[in-house]
């Protein structure tokens, strides 16, 4: 018989009896024929025709149930499916490339016979099980994801290296199942399949060699020939069996890429980007241009948002962390997201994203930059998350504002009954905006009238931690002038306050939902002398105010506090709803000594109406066991070399050396203790993100 006879039997005929059935005798490859293109769908006897596709697979059988030997019988009908799909295309992959070499035509034929004898036996133990094969719909995704081919090698990359390579962790996670409850036969059944999948895994990496382009590692080719909706996400189980892979002669490199890559593969993803800059653009607009420091800042933080995603996430980095430094994110619990490489080009990313459904947008911040960024992918995303109208309006920019912090706090202070609350800070610091050199110097002489002697003048739009001036000399020094005269002569807004003798910086942290605004929880911040912000800490009970904060508050002050950010939030969600605003939004505030070194609480230093790295610091929490508090902090050069290393990643390895992580709790241990880097060590210009761990803040 002509192998060209025997593929057109196997994928044509219309009985499972004739699919299965053996050659009988030494096939033959002399006459290949012209290639035929592929069909949209294989013939089938009735009962085995595809169901539609779209929408979950309901059917699967619970594992939990596989005492049952009826279960047992629906989950062999499911791999019986797989089995028979990878026979047909096998036969397709023949008629298709008549003109492939003959060795991996006949390697083709060796493996069909194989696939044919698995799918043989799976029906006899599934008819042992009480069913028949076509009792239960079937799905056709394996033929459609595959059956486009346009040469061999996307054959040998859909089936050999992604849906069989995927076996290679199935069938021993579902042997285990089934030696589980005692179903010793099954167990022994997808045993030897499972060594019949290394040999195929293998005959396909062979040719998948000899066909990619050279110059691409194996991992870079594979990515690159699956077209979506295949990726190598769907190469893998819940386990990766890296035994079996070393045995299939996959290298190294390649299980390690694999290993920690993911995408989804089924639920529509959320994209995240970190746009850092969004104050900056819509005080500047595209004047506004990223210094050095600003752009290895960006591009060494990109990753973060990883820890907001979902594991089918997408997350837009301009280059990818390592695998290695993944590997050590997924082993200490964290999911990982899909990881998008922008590279110089972020339109370019874009536009390949606006091909894939989308179910929503998530930014660090809406603005002017991430809506330009992101207003290409408004066509794949459902009604029900549209891109939001408040960027483009004129409430954003009121909501950035500083000088909205302070006029927001003097409401709910104006509010009170006149009573002054002992706690609480006074009306008179309140920042005061200015637009002129006049009130600027006009407001430095009424507060220093007040008794401030030092303050500070920032403005109202700008980078977090920049684009503010101390004021802290008796009289105002030249320079200061000049700086003054100069922001003010662009155009834009200074917010002029005292500066206090600060004890404890910490934040309130909300998201805005349509049913209102929502308590996320509270963190401390870690702040230096002159301001500059390093991070954040929390508490084992972040959902509490701070227990640093409260020891230095008269008893009872942690109540009225509580009424106090009630009300603060009830304001805000009034706010927040006038500028259809939805989303995260932080708000910094202090503890302060007055002038008679009373302990007062600044509750609006600042609105932050974006991600904040407080939010950030309490969605880390979320991986840590009970009990235990986080830290989160931004390393900088400067420091590491402070401390006598010459780079991040030699200092990282002191870190996680001095502090190695240790898990606690069941089933799901969670970090206790320890340290562990957020962003590659390897790839940072300019600051490391660092998540500690412990008992105690």
């Amino acid at each position: 018989m002509e192998i060209r006879e025997f593929a057109e039997r196997v994928l044509w005929a219309t009985t499972l009896d004739e699919k299965l059935a053996s050659p009988g005798a030494e096939l033959t490859d002399e006459r290949p024929g012209l290639p035929v293109p592929a069909p949209e769908h294989p013939g089938r006897p009735a009962e085995l025709r595809f169901k539609p596709p779209g929408g979950r697979n309901r059917d699967f059988p619970d594992l939990r149930a596989l005492e049952q030997e009826r279960e047992r019988g629906r989950l062999l009908h499911f791999f019986a499916n797989h089995e028979l799909l990878a026979t047909e295309l096998m036969a397709l992959v023949l008629l298709r490339f008549p003109d492939a070499p003959a060795a991996f035509r006949r390697g083709v034929v060796q493996t069909l016979q194989e696939e044919q004898d698995h799918t043989r036996m799976y029906c006899r133990r599934m008819a042992e099980c009480g069913l028949t094969f076509g009792e239960m719909p079937v799905s056709g995704y394996f033929w459609r994801a595959v059956s486009p081919m346009a040469h061999p090698i996307d054959f040998v990359a859909g089936l050999s290296l992604t849906f069989e390579q995927a076996n290679l962790d199935f069938c021993r996670q579902f042997a285990a199942a089934f030696q589980a409850v005692g179903d010793e036969q099954t167990a022994g059944l997808l045993d030897g399949i499972y060594r019949d999948e290394i040999t195929h895994v293998a005959h396909g990496l062979k040719w998948f060699r000899r066909w990619k382009n050279p110059a691409q590692s194996d991992w870079e080719a594979f990515q690159s020939r699956l077209k979506f909706p295949l990726s190598p996400q769907r190469a893998k189980g819940s386990t990766l069996n890296v035994e079996g892979r070393r045995a299939a002669g996959l290298d190294p490199g390649f299980i390690a890429e694999l290993d920690v890559f993911s995408q989804s593969k089924g639920r529509t993803p959320r994209v995240h980007v970190f746009n850092p800059f969004t104050d900056a653009y819509l005080s500047q607009g595209r004047a506004f241009i990223p210094g050095t420091f600003q752009r290895q800042l960006a591009e060494d933080l990109s990753a973060l948002p990883q820890f907001l995603a979902r594991q089918d996430d997408l997350v837009l980095v301009p280059r990818r962390p390592s695998a290695a430094f993944l590997s050590g994110l997924k082993q200490a619990g964290f999911p990982l997201p899909e990881f998008v490489e922008t590279g110089a080009d972020p339109a370019r990313a874009i536009r390949e994203l606006s091909t894939r459904k989308l179910g929503g947008l998530s930014p660090w911040a809406w603005g002017p930059d991430s809506l330009e960024l992101l207003k290409p992918l408004q066509g794949s995303l459902p009604s029900s998350a549209p891109i939001p109208e408040f960027p483009s309006g004129p409430g954003i920019r009121g909501l950035y504002s500083k000088a909205t912090s302070a006029t927001l706090l003097g409401e709910l202070l104006a509010d009170g009954d006149g009573t002054e609350t002992p706690w609480l800070c006074l009306r008179d610091v309140l920042g005061r905006a200015v637009d002129s050199l006049p009130d600027a110097l006009e407001a430095i002489r009424y507060f220093r009238q007040l008794g401030y002697p030092r303050l500070v003048a920032k403005e109202a739009l700008g980078v977090a931690g920049s684009n503010a001036l101390r004021l802290w000399e008796p009289e105002l020094l030249s320079q200061q002038h000049r700086w003054l005269e100069s922001t003010l002569g662009l155009g834009r807004t200074l917010v002029i306050e005292p500066w206090l003798d600060r004890i404890v910086d910490f934040s309130v942290q909300w998201e805005m939902r349509l049913s209102g605004l929502r308590l996320v929880g509270f963190t401390g911040l870690l702040v230096d002398d002159r301001g500059q912000y390093h991070g954040n800490w929390v508490e084992s009970h972040p959902g509490r105010l701070p227990s640093a904060v409260l020891r230095h508050l008269p008893a009872g002050a942690s109540r009225d506090l509580s009424l106090w950010i009630e009300k603060m939030r009830v304001r805000l969600e009034a706010w927040l709803r006038a500028g259809r605003f939805m989303g995260p939004i932080g708000i910094d505030a202090f503890l302060y000594r007055d002038a008679a070194g009373s302990p007062r609480v600044k509750p609006i230093v600042e609105i932050n109406p974006r991600m904040t790295f407080g939010r950030l610091a309490l969605e880390l929490m979320r991986f840590t066991h009970s009990g235990t508090h986080g830290r989160l902090r931004l390393v900088s050069r400067r420091q590491i070399k402070r401390e006598g290393y010459g780079n991040f990643p030699s200092w990282s390895r002191f870190l996680v050396e001095s502090k190695p992580l240790r898990f606690a709790g069941q089933p799901i241990p969670r970090i206790e203790s320890g340290a562990l880097c957020l962003n590659d060590p390897g790839l940072v210009q300019a600051v490391l993100a660092v998540f500690e761990v412990g008992q105690s803040v």
